[in-house]
């Protein structure tokens, strides 16, 4: 049997203690036994591995190789420069590892510092870290639960657990067994660590220790939950890969053909240097492949979003994370707070003379039973509203007196006019409160709780202004109209009064006999905008999935009002869940819309169930309890007034708590994506234009068009700018209309291949003919022509990119002023290469002059205007904008 299901005392004896505690000895020896309590740190890797690990990718061991051999050969400065970019990737990926996990700091330091323990029967304060199983802790209101532990006393105790059960309201405590199983949440006779204690007073014997308690379980969930790449950096890398291996291949190709071409040649020539010829074809090819500067760019693009998405609250602590929300198929939302306002409001109220839905806007209209229900819901409680709007006090209670001052009856007016006498602080055994006042010269003793609590007090009932008998017939009404609130998930409570004897004390015999005056119901409502945010992304493929502690009831209630179920879906509790087998969960999954009373496992298992159909899933929370979910999630949001723990377990936190930033920043990241394929297939079609002239050269046997750091210039300095300024570009037609990306479409999915194939052949083929007009010249004019060529077919090949589908001008020319000033500024760059100080460095002969820049030029703008043209047939691009049809 669990701690909760057995009697206080026997909880005692399983740990050899009593109501006074352990004697110093023997909690000594537990703590040498047992250890301290508190959760040791994971081993994390060293900075030296990370740098390593950054190594291993076949992209960079090409570009090592290829250094190394400029190195060999001389060219230092290509050397330099290739150095440069690996080690300055390098550290950029140490740092971000560095600054990503910092969720088990978090939780160490949610431990309470210090504890108030008997030993021996003194109390006596000590450090939490020192509790061991068996003590007996003091808990009062303040106070942060140290360890776990079966409650022993307890005075009015409520504790807030919603960081390990996800619920808004705190928990009212009692010590008595519970025989049947219960969730966490539902274990009112246990308290755990972590937990903030918000009133009264008790003492509990701690059943468990640092990673034994519920906390210390989170904790290694976490440890084991796998962080997990974006789809972005799958892609990325399966392609690197990939391309390092061809690109290898390609260059052991060349080199060998290059060499056998040269040993059947007739003896005569220098062998050395057409062998030295054919390797630097071979290096220049793995230079031309790789896009050295597509890292930093990728990074740089997704900084842009980051900064798009402050914007709509929603702050990225992980670059991918902004990619990962553009693909999220599934977001599974938490409903206190993210969907809801996190906020008690009135929304109903019964009165036995109710003739109105609403109460009448001017209170001088209402009637005396809607006077009198204001009065009690006002009086007989303790919430306030200080003067700059701040609410004090229980969320219950607040909403009453926030409901009086919406009905234009502002709440000081009545608690001045009638001050309070006398007052009966409610409590959990009686679930009720009760306060004195004088009304119109009338003592009245004014009573509020729990429906059942207070009709079964009452023998009459206030009804059109006078008192009379409670009826069967009125009392089997006042029972339905609860059943109704109920079944709306309405949280009920009633209100009665009575004449006391004036200067008479009162005591808890006086809470009989009442006279009950009405009902009001209230709820945590729905944010406004999320109706329309839910119902945008079903639009956009997403499914949407509440995961709340929450009653079952409440949470139905609400997914149906905002949309999120239809008549097809189901909610399931923990519980159910349990029960599920994996493939009664797999069968049942697309089906269930809501899950009430989960624990940290279940989350864990609903992401992992999503993860398993292929589904990129988002997770929100924000207690200590969501931390492991949000870990294992695709991407995990954490809200802004949530605890630290979840918050670095995240990759997003939104800064208002609200679902809506969330369907926000999915659209900003499905741009985001967009933009980074278009700077992808900007840089790859670029770089094939320079393979293909290469290639065709080393065919014919011409002179090799480009030098190494000629295409280091283009690929690190060149490119770069306008591949940033295509990470800008607004949002394409339609973007939230499509359905999610699927995780297996390679990165040239779409159309993109297409366009890349289509943009390298022409800007080589631009580069072919450019370089065979300066043959016509000299070697040395060839290859400076080929280089202005290809440098200026890549920068006006950015106003192609912006789109594969819309021309330029479609597109508006002037829509996007960071291409345009990128297009100026790498102008100006190459302008640098034709100065008479760099032209020996970027081998361009002083006998180039307008006559061949002319050329070159217009053959680039030829290749470029070919690409727009090419944007008009029927062969271009993927035109489909279906909208996409999901569940809600």
């Amino acid at each position: 049997m669990e701690f909760y299901q057995r009697p206080a005392q026997e909880v005692l004896q399983e740990f050899n203690s009593s109501a006074q505690g352990l004697s110093g000895e023997e909690a000594q020896q537990r703590l040498q036994a047992n250890g301290y309590n508190e959760l040791n740190e994971a081993e994390r890797d060293s900075v030296f591995k990370l740098i390593l690990e950054t190594f291993k990718d076949p992209m960079v061991i090409v570009l090592l190789l290829a250094a190394a051999v400029q190195l060999v050969l001389g060219e230092v400065m290509e050397a330099i420069i290739i150095f440069a970019v690996l080690v300055l990737n390098a550290i950029v990926s140490v740092v971000q590892t560095k600054k990503a996990e910092g969720a088990l700091d978090a939780l160490r330091q949610m431990s309470a510092p210090s504890a108030k323990v008997l030993r021996g029967g003194v109390t006596q304060t000590m450090a939490a870290r020192e509790l061991v199983t068996g003590d007996v802790v003091v808990l009062e209101a303040g106070d942060f639960v140290s360890a776990d532990g079966r409650l022993l006393e307890s005075g009015s105790l409520r504790v807030d657990e919603g960081m390990l059960t996800g619920e808004s309201e705190a928990v009212e405590k009692h010590i008595e067994a519970i025989p049947e199983d219960a969730p966490l949440g539902d274990r009112k006779n246990m308290v755990y660590s972590g937990a903030l204690v918000v009133y009264g007073r008790g003492t509990f014997v701690v059943t468990a220790t640092a990673e034994k308690t519920e906390i210390g379980k989170i904790a290694g969930l976490l440890a084991s939950a796998q962080a997990k790449q974006t789809p972005l950096q799958r892609k990325l890398a399966d392609f690197s890969k990939k391309l390092g291996w061809v690109i290898l291949a390609l260059c052991v190709v060349i080199f060998g053909v290059e060499a056998l071409r040269v040993w059947l040649e007739p003896e005569g020539q220098d062998m050395t240097n057409a062998l030295l010829k054919a390797f630097m074809f071979a290096v220049a090819v793995a230079v031309a492949a790789i896009p050295e500067a597509l890292s930093s760019i990728v990074t740089i693009v997704l900084a842009v979003g980051t900064n798009k998405m402050a914007r709509h609250h929603a702050i990225i602590r992980k670059l991918p994370a902004v990619e990962t929300l553009g693909s999220t198929s599934v977001i599974c939302t938490d409903k206190t707070g993210t969907l809801t306002q996190n906020k008690m409001t009135v929304v109903d109220y019964y009165t036995p003379d109710k003739t109105a839905d609403e109460f009448p806007e001017n209170p001088a209209d209402w009637s005396a039973g809607e006077q009198r229900l204001i009065q009690v819901a006002v009086l007989c409680n303790d919430s306030q509203i200080n003067e700059d709007g701040a609410e004090v006090g229980d969320p219950t209670e607040v909403a009453l007196i926030a409901f009086s001052n919406k009905l234009a009856l502002n709440y000081r007016q009545l608690r001045e006019k009638f001050g309070r006498e006398a007052e009966l602080p409610f409590d959990s055994d009686r679930k009720l409160m009760s306060t004195v006042h004088t009304i119109d010269g009338e003592r009245l003793l004014l009573t509020k709780g729990g429906p059942d609590v207070v009709l079964s007090r009452c023998s009459r009932i206030f009804l059109n202004g006078q008192e009379q008998p409670l009826t069967p017939e009125l009392k089997e009404q006042l029972h339905d109209q609860n059943e109704d609130f109920s079944d709306r998930a309405l949280r009920v409570l009633a209100f009665a009064y009575k004449s006391v004897q004036a200067g008479a004390a009162v005591s808890f015999e006086d809470e009989h006999d009442l006279v009950l005056v009405g009902l009001l119901a209230m709820i945590d409502p729905p944010r406004e905008a999320v109706y329309a945010s839910i119902e945008d992304a079903r639009k956009a493929g997403i499914r949407t999935v509440m995961i709340t502690g929450d009653h079952k009831t409440t949470a139905q209630a609400i997914g149906r009002d905002i949309g999120l179920m239809d008549e097809n879906d189901i909610a399931v509790t923990g519980r159910e869940l349990d029960a599920m087998s994996e493939e009664e969960l797999d069968q049942k999954l697309e089906d269930i819309a809501v899950y009430a009373r989960v624990s940290p496992e279940n989350k864990i298992r609903i992401v992992r169930a999503w993860q398993k159909k292929g589904k990129i899933t988002a997770m929100t929370g924000d207690g200590v309890n969501d931390a492991p979910a949000l870990k294992q999630a695709d991407i995990g949001v954490a809200m802004g007034s949530g605890t630290d723990v979840a918050k670095d377990a995240a990759a997003m936190i939104l800064t208002d708590d609200n679902f809506v930033s969330i369907v926000r920043a999915v659209s900003v990241g499905r741009t985001v994506f967009d933009n980074i394929k278009k700077a992808i297939a900007y840089l790859f079609a670029g770089n094939l234009g320079a393979i293909i002239a290469i290639l065709f050269a080393l065919a014919l046997d011409w002179v090799n068009p480009f030098t190494p750091i000629q295409l280091l210039f283009i690929n690190l300095l060149n490119d770069s700018l306008p591949a940033i300024a295509l990470g800008m570009e607004k949002a394409e037609p339609h973007v939230m209309r499509r359905k999610p990306r699927d995780i297996n479409e390679g990165i040239f999915a779409g159309g993109t291949l297409k366009s890349v194939l289509m943009r390298g052949l022409l800007i080589g083929a631009a580069v072919i003919f450019s370089q065979w007009l300066g043959l016509q010249e000299s070697a040395e004019i060839s290859v400076a022509m080929a280089f202005t060529t290809l440098i200026l077919a890549r920068t006006l090949q950015t106003f192609a990119a912006r789109s594969n589908t819309q021309t330029v001008f479609g597109a508006g020319f002037f829509q996007n002023k960071y291409v345009l000033w990128a297009v100026l500024l790498c102008f100006g760059l190459y302008g640098l290469t034709v100065l008479p100080a760099t032209r020996a460095v970027f081998s361009i002969p002083a006998s180039f002059g307008w006559a061949e820049w002319k050329w070159a030029a217009g053959l680039a703008l030829l290749a470029v205007t070919l690409m727009e043209v090419w944007k008009l047939t029927p062969w271009a691009g993927d035109k489909r904008k279906g909208t996409a049809k999901g569940k809600k």
